[in-house]
């Protein structure tokens, strides 16, 4: 196994993807809000379709759960990130010694 992390560690990342991967987190609210709609937009057809009100909250209720789910994706996302930054020196340092910084205003 330590070879496997010693070849991923090798490997070079491309050269936009932590500008991409900023794009994608600020285009979190974007998504709710884009999900919600379509789910409406989808209960609205299937009102029209069916002819049964209910339909209207079954797509409602579908773009509620897209955007909670899409929620719950970026903040898997964002852990893993923070996972990365534990074997990071610095934070290892900071975690196991503490933060005591004297220009803080505590």
């Amino acid at each position: 196994m330590s070879q496997d992390n010693q070849e991923e560690k090798q490997t070079p990342k491309p050269k936009h993807q932590d500008k991409v991967e900023a794009l994608d987190n600020l285009s979190l609210g974007i998504s709710m809000v884009v999900a919600v709609i379509l789910g409406v937009a989808i209960g609205l057809g299937l009102k029209s379709w069916t002819g049964y009100s209910w339909t209207l909250w079954l797509g409602v209720f579908w773009g509620i759960a897209a955007a909670i789910l899409n929620v719950y994706k970026a903040y898997s996302r964002a852990q893993k990130g923070f996972k990365e930054l534990e074997n990071d020196p610095k934070y290892k340092y900071m975690r196991e010694h503490g933060y005591n910084s004297k220009d803080d205003d505590d």
